[in-house]
Parts: C-alpha cells; structure tokens; sequence
C-alpha cells in the first residue's frame, strides 16, 4: 500500500503515533499540507490512502484519485468540510475522521485566548522586550457570561471548564443534549438570540457548512453586547470577516480572538492582520503533544480498518 502523510501536526511531533504508523510495512511519502487542489491533482492517482489535514479534496480530485488507486481518506482530525463528501460516496472513497479526541486541547485553548487577551499578555510581553515597563488595565473574567454556540464535544468540554472557574455559561445547539444539561444543570441552555443578547464571550463550536458559513454576520452582531468578545477556533468561514471588521472599528464589538481563518495559512493581504483587539493563533488549538498523539493514533487506526476492508 502507497500511502500519503500531509497533515503537519503528525508530522512536526514525536510520539508513538509515528512508531505505529511505520510498523504498518505501508511505502509512505510526506508533503506539507494543507495541500491546494493543484498541489493533488497530478499525484492523487499514486496513494491507495491518505492521512490527511485540510487539504482540497474536491470532487475533481478524489475522480482522478479513483483513476488511479485511491481507497480510503483518513482525516487527522474533525472537520471534514475540505472534503467532497457526495463525491467520495458516488466513487466509493471511504473517508473518516476522529470525533472526541481534541476537545481538552482546543477548550484550553479557547481560555488561553481570552485571558492572554484580557489579561493583555502579548501586548505587553512584546511592549517589554522592548524595555518598556509601561503597564495596561486587564479585566477579570470571572462571574462573567461565555456563550457556547454549539454543544459538541468540544463544547461540552468548553461550557464544563468555564463553569468550574467560575463564569456563568449558556449554550446553544440545534440539537438539545438532555442527558448532558441533566448530568450538568450549572449549564443554562437557551435560544440563540438570547445567548447573544447576554454573553460577554461567545465561542464558536459547529462544524463548517450551508448553513453555518458567515453565521455570524452584520445581523448577529447587531444582537450582541458592544462589549462583547467572539472566539473561532473552530473554522475561519463561519465568520463574514468585513462585518467583524466593521464591529471592532465602530466600537460595537470589543474584541476576535481566532485560530482559524478562511485562508489557512495566512495571506499577506489577509484582512484581519495587523488590527487592534484582534488576536490570531495559526490553528494551533488541538497541537499539544498529547492530542496529537492521541488523534495520531486513532486516523492510522481508521485508515488500517479501511485498507484492510477493501
């Protein structure tokens, strides 16, 4: 079996993810991903599979890959909204991802990003490399309200990290998880025009698609505090980048801490770079050592179970 490696979490860390996937006797090759469309198109037909980040997996590509040996996309991760998922049922690509893994990882992350922001750690980190010693005003955040649009895994694991220190949570999902608000009544579920209406944070936990792409737009930020800060760490597309802009610059929203943008990597003409109370890690949120183990571990796993099924 010819086998593909793109994703660069996996490839950048050590662990035993690496001891498992070359005991698989697989001939592998390594590319830095996420890899464009036209970066696959010649060489796709060459892999039996792929363990893959967010490369273009459009139907053109998984067509030609079809043509040639391709089998089995193993996604080292969660989101498979890079995948043509129509097109890999119709040519009979099997696809996978590893669901419930990251979410520690990315919640952490989620709270490093807003006390490095309220606690105003990069500003003035950078301020004093340069010999200053002029200090800002930070702000607390405990006992005030984080809504959590999305109740997945990570949201779960978000909405039970930030009760335990201590702010007041809401969530909102499509789906109302019964068992969970039982099992958690600390957790206050309501609409989402009410969660935007009373949350100081709003952290995006839902997965990329119709009817999610630019949900928060010009008429969700008309709903929410001027006060308000909004975290993505999920995807970059689930946010209208101008309206956001035009938020923070008309002083009707405080604050964008992201770790996704809709061009990964980032752009020079990248419109959210270089602005005040704008903070952007490179998608970073699930790359700790030990979930990248873990997720490491489960994509081989998937993409051995597909191999040795076909």
């Amino acid at each position: 079996m010819k086998i593909l490696v793109t994703t660069t979490s996996f490839q950048d860390s050590p662990g035993e993810h690496h001891n498992l996937l070359n005991a698989q006797g697989w001939n592998i090759d390594y590319l830095r991903g996420p890899l464009k469309e036209s970066e696959l198109i010649d060489i796709i037909q060459n892999y039996d599979g792929i363990l893959c980040g967010d490369d273009e997996y459009t139907r053109r590509i998984i067509k030609k890959g079809v043509e040639g040996k391709l089998k089995a996309l193993a996604k080292y991760g969660v989101g498979l909204d890079k995948i043509d998922l129509k097109a890999a049922k119709e040519f009979g690509v099997r696809v996978t991802n590893c669901p419930g893994i990251n979410q520690v990882s990315v919640a952490e992350h989620v709270l490093a990003l807003i006390l490095t922001f309220e606690k105003n750690i990069y500003t003035q980190h950078n301020s004093v490399q340069k010999g200053s010693w002029k200090r800002s005003v930070g702000r607390e955040i405990r006992g005030k309200t984080i809504g959590v649009i999305g109740l997945g895994a990570i949201g779960k694991e978000l909405a039970i990290l930030m009760s335990n220190i201590g702010m007041t949570v809401i969530g909102f999902d499509v789906s109302k998880d019964e068992l969970f608000l039982k099992e958690n009544p600390q957790i206050k579920f309501e609409n989402l025009n009410s969660l935007l209406n009373q949350s100081d944070y709003i952290s995006l936990h839902v997965p990329m698609n119709d009817s999610t792409k630019h949900m928060i737009n010009k008429s969700v930020l008309d709903k929410i505090k001027t006060d308000a800060v909004i975290i993505n760490t999920a995807r970059g597309e689930l946010v209208y980048t101008k309206h956001v802009l035009e938020a923070l610059e008309n002083k009707e929203l405080r604050g964008y801490l992201c770790d996704v943008l809709e061009n990964e990597p980032i752009e020079p003409d990248e419109l959210l770079l270089g602005k005040p109370n704008i903070l952007i890690t490179p998608h970073v949120g699930s790359r700790t050592l030990e979930n990248i183990c873990k997720q490491g571990i489960a994509s081989i796993n998937n993409l051995k179970k597909d191999l040795e099924q076909i």
